[in-house]
């Protein structure tokens, strides 16, 4: 009986049919897109806890690695034996103790805050109104800003909600505390099998990839883990100078809301070149609305003046050479983080691309010195054939 197709003719028409595979699962794809989504969300939210749990275990690791080299210098056999163990003892006892801090001395300030926003809500309204009158008036926009319009929907949709909408916010609240609760405990976890994880991430790359290959993957890999070390460290301490400055500023100013807005900006400095601006303008913005123009220009001059010795003076100080990127790097590296990962994104963004332009910059290298040789021995063939 003869054969339909050659081994040849399969050959040939290999090609052909792994194309109208792809074009067939791509279409599956996008027609079941939606679906996909959903399963997608699923899936993160069930492994979410346990990547945020990651998250918390890599930052208190930098302690940790800190009370552990200390504890392998005691004398005493008790604490150098069990120096792992100790040290991730004490350093969840002491982010215990600065959550206590929080709940204790910074909590209450801000509920204090809080209380005091609502009481002199009206006199803030008034203000706000005012400024809408007066933009209205200078005709910025095509449409003028109908304020009890917005507020009549804003009240029409609330009084649509039903039993099921205002129980939902209960519900979220319990899931995010256990997922919180969750995340703890997996850290603990994480941080006691590091090194065990670190061994089976060694072990999968060797196996995975060739010698040659492997080492340059576990170089880079240790040199972003390095990067994002310095960077959360340097963060760190940059926004809380950048917190506290601010912070004695605007009390200084006579702001009734100066810790908090200090606190808020020295969270938002971990997100570079936008964290510290935005957080400028909302402090300015809430003294125009709750002190008045004259206190909030002072307040810009101040603040504007702060941030940008911050960000030109005292973070390249703290980040070195390590992080020096040109201006539209940075942003064109934040707007991707951002728009993949959101906020984490943002935050993680520039140590990746410091990592991305280092091996940028090896394989520049590389290949330059790679053209030199040739250029070397074409030169030295031509000298030989003459």
């Amino acid at each position: 009986m003869r054969k339909l197709l050659s081994p040849i003719q399969i050959k040939m028409m290999l090609p052909y049919f792994f194309l109208a595979l792809a074009v067939i699962i791509s279409y599956k794809l996008i027609s079941e897109i939606q679906v996909i989504i959903d399963f997608a969300l699923r899936v993160w939210g069930i492994i979410s806890p346990f990547f945020y749990g990651f998250l918390l275990a890599y930052i208190l690791n930098i302690p940790t690695g800190g009370f552990k080299k200390l504890m392998g210098r005691s004398n005493i056999k008790f604490i150098s034996k069990r120096k792992k163990g100790l040290s991730i003892l004490l350093v969840y006892l002491s982010f215990f103790f600065l959550l206590y801090l929080l709940a204790d001395l910074v909590i209450p300030y801000i509920i204090s805050s809080t209380a005091l926003f609502i009481a002199n809500s009206q006199v803030y309204y008034d203000r706000v109104l005012q400024f809408i009158d007066y933009i209205n008036y200078l005709e910025f926009l095509n449409d003028p800003i109908e304020i009890e319009g917005i507020m009549a929907d804003m009240f029409t949709n609330l009084g649509t909600l039903g039993l099921e909408d205002l129980m939902r916010p209960f519900d979220a609240i319990f899931a995010a505390l256990f997922a919180v609760f969750l995340s703890f405990i997996s850290s603990i976890y994480i941080l006691f099998e590091k090194d065990k994880f670190k061994t089976f991430l060694s072990r999968v790359t060797g196996l995975l990839l060739p010698n040659d290959v492997s080492g340059v993957v576990l170089t880079y890999t240790r040199k972003i883990n390095r990067y994002f070390k310095r960077y959360i460290y340097t963060q760190t301490i940059d926004g809380f100078i950048l917190g506290s400055i601010v912070g004695i500023q605007l009390h200084i100013l006579g702001s009734p809301f100066a810790l908090t807005l200090g606190i808020m900006l020295g969270i938002v400095n971990y997100i570079p070149y936008f964290g510290s601006i935005f957080g400028t303008l909302v402090a300015i913005i809430v003294v125009a609305f709750t002190q008045g123009l004259g206190p909030a220009l002072l307040a810009a001059i101040t603040l504007i003046i702060t941030q940008q010795l911050d960000a030109n003076v005292l973070q390249p100080r703290l980040l070195g050479e390590t992080f020096k990127m040109s201006p539209l790097l940075v942003i064109i590296s934040i707007t991707i983080g951002g728009a993949f990962a959101g906020i984490l994104g943002m935050i993680a963004a520039i140590p990746i691309v410091a990592v991305l332009r280092d091996i940028l910059e090896d394989v520049f290298a590389h290949m330059e010195q790679k053209k030199l040789k040739k250029g070397a021995q074409a030169e030295n063939n031509h000298k030989e054939y003459y």
